[in-house]
């Protein structure tokens, strides 16, 4: 693939150096990028060159998948990697069919109800759940990249690790924000284990500074093993072996085994579509809530006139209103629904038409409560407020015959459980879980169980108009990442922003509490009016991480978060 490379920088929609420059600070200035053939949007200009350099060798979006997420791996390891898990959205171009497939990661199957709670049975406060083995998913990243990549890839499976492996032995600059993020981890106990102290912290015991050439030998053996025998070594093998040795840890010991690993797969979903305007916004389904709560706050705001509005504090009004409603409904019901009988009509036109109606447009309904949707096994839950942390990566990708990939990517919590081997992060993906397993004698949804997959917010999102892809995005952000992509929705098929502007747009979240406004952005612009209406107001950053292309008459347009340093580039 390295003969396409001089080509390929011939071709980009700006110089190399702005690719090979990852010093440069966040929050940069960005434009909407437009191409004809392909793109890659993502979080790190390595993992967007290893994906496009795949694409101009005559990849499929499969393919490059493969090589950005072992490059962000790599170079956002804080983010995500293959000791995580995933959720994948694929439109394939060839059938006119979208289909999603689950990579979450899993509860060990030995695990109860009261897995995060003390001797008597209180809940475990945050940190002391998430640092050790005991907040460890079986990871599920690998296996879906390499399930995908099974159906719908051309390349060598071994070609597509090439990039990781030689940048992990070469090196690399540490970014600015990978730097920022070790410091900022460096008081939640990111240096506790030898492993971890020792990759991302100096001898004398301080973090890694920008700049600070960065190499991952144990990663690069890694990935040459599973480059040569696929997923085989992670799930039954050496790694597997590791990795259960580490989950093990003397430090809050998880209970995973290799039979936890040998017996993980990948599960093809149906996507969760919902009609909006003269769209089909599609996300997935359970066990992330994603794509039902996106689809109630779109469905909830569909009579209402929000392309006429514009950004006014009216409209935000009327989406916190629906988010409230939405976030209720998903507290109380939405979970892995291999393991529980979530309620059939949460997306059901009359229920959410009765909900929509609680809307009062002069006035905050204050916190809201669940509805009763219309459920074929009745409904008996209690509430789950269990917070997801914000991390997690998200990439987008157009291959040149039309394929679409939208993948959400995660460790969880920014450096997941810190537990570390074979050179990458294992996650902490089972504080997702409810820590509390039942309330007012009735049972939580999301409670942990043997098996299950912990309820999430990740919303990767591909939008239809008349049966073709017009759209492809998704963010990181723990519990707000439904905010941020519902809102840029809003912002790209509503109010017709350009791409990168609506990236960009300032942030306003409710996840049925108070209102969150983005420190710093125009967004504070309207507190005063909110205020008045009733809504308590919480100033604060809200650090997204958006990717996004979107297909205009036969042109890519892409687009990166300005508040992160990912780009989007093609040919």
């Amino acid at each position: 693939m390295r003969i396409y490379k001089i080509l390929l920088l011939a071709a980009m929609s700006f110089p190399a150096s702005v690719i090979a420059d990852t010093t440069q600070s966040e929050t940069v200035p960005r434009a909407t990028v437009t191409t004809d053939t392909a793109m890659v949007s993502a979080a790190n200009p390595h993992a967007v060159q290893a994906g496009v350099d795949v694409l101009a060798a005559g990849g499929t979006a499969a393919d490059a998948a493969v090589a950005v997420q072992m490059m962000l791996n790599l170079v956002e390891p804080q983010s995500s990697g293959i000791g995580g898990g995933a959720f994948m959205l694929y439109w394939d171009a060839t059938e006119g069919k979208l289909t999603t497939f689950d990579g979450r990661e899993e509860a060990p199957a030995t695990a109860t109800p009261s897995y995060f709670q003390d001797a008597d049975g209180e809940p475990l406060k945050w940190w002391d759940a998430v640092v050790g083995g005991r907040s460890v998913g079986v990871p599920g990243t690998l296996k879906l990249l390499e399930h995908v990549h099974g159906k719908y890839g051309k390349e060598e499976w071994s070609d597509l690790l090439d990039p990781a492996i030689s940048k992990a032995r070469q090196g690399f600059k540490v970014s600015p924000r990978l730097a920022k993020s070790i410091a900022g981890a460096a008081e939640r106990k990111l240096d506790m284990f030898d492993s971890t102290r020792e990759y991302f912290f100096n001898e004398d015991g301080t973090p890694l500074a920008a700049g600070t050439y960065l190499t991952n030998d144990d990663f690069a053996r890694a990935l040459r093993n599973i480059a040569s025998n696929g997923s085989v070594p992670f799930y039954t093998g050496q790694i597997a072996e590791d990795i259960v040795a580490a989950v093990k840890t003397e430090t809050n010991p998880g209970e995973m085994e290799l039979d936890d690993l040998a017996n993980y797969e990948v599960v093809e979903r149906q996507p969760v579509c919902v009609p909006y305007r003269a769209y089909e916004v599609c996300g997935m389904g359970p066990p992330t809530s994603g794509g039902l709560t996106m689809g109630q706050i779109l469905t909830l705001l569909s009579n209402h006139d929000l392309p006429s509005m514009g950004q006014t504090t009216e409209a935000w009004h009327l989406y916190i209103e629906a988010a409230k409603l939405a976030y209720a409904d998903r507290g109380m019901y939405m979970a892995d629904s291999d393991f529980v009988s979530m309620p059939d009509g949460l997306l059901d036109k009359t229920y959410l038409s009765n909900r929509a109606a609680l809307i009062d447009p002069a006035a905050s309904m204050g916190k809201a409560e669940a509805g009763s949707p219309p459920s074929k096994d009745g409904l008996n839950f209690a509430p789950d407020l269990q917070p997801e942390r914000a991390g997690t990566s998200h990439f987008s990708i157009v291959d040149q015959f039309g394929n679409i990939i939208s993948m959400t990517t995660t460790i969880e919590t920014g450096f997941g459980s810190r537990v570390m081997t074979n050179g990458f992060l294992l996650n902490n993906e089972l504080t997702d879980f409810s820590f509390k397993d039942m309330k007012d004698g009735k049972p939580v949804a999301n409670r942990v169980e043997g098996g299950k997959r912990p309820r999430s917010s990740m919303s990767p999102t591909i939008v239809l108009k008349d049966g073709a892809p017009i759209l492809a995005i998704g963010s990181p952000g723990g519990s707000r990442i439904i905010n941020y992509v519902t809102q840029k929705v809003i912002a790209i098929l509503d109010w017709e922003m350009d791409l990168q502007a609506a990236l960009d747009m300032p942030h306003v979240v409710n996840r049925n509490g108070k209102t969150d406004l983005e420190e710093g952005t125009a967004a504070l612009d309207h507190q005063p009016a909110l205020e008045a209406l009733g809504h308590e107001i919480n100033v604060r950053g809200l650090n997204s991480g958006l990717h996004a292309i979107a297909i205009v008459d036969g042109k890519l347009h892409g687009a990166a978060d300005s508040r992160r340093e990912g780009i989007a580039a093609g040919f």
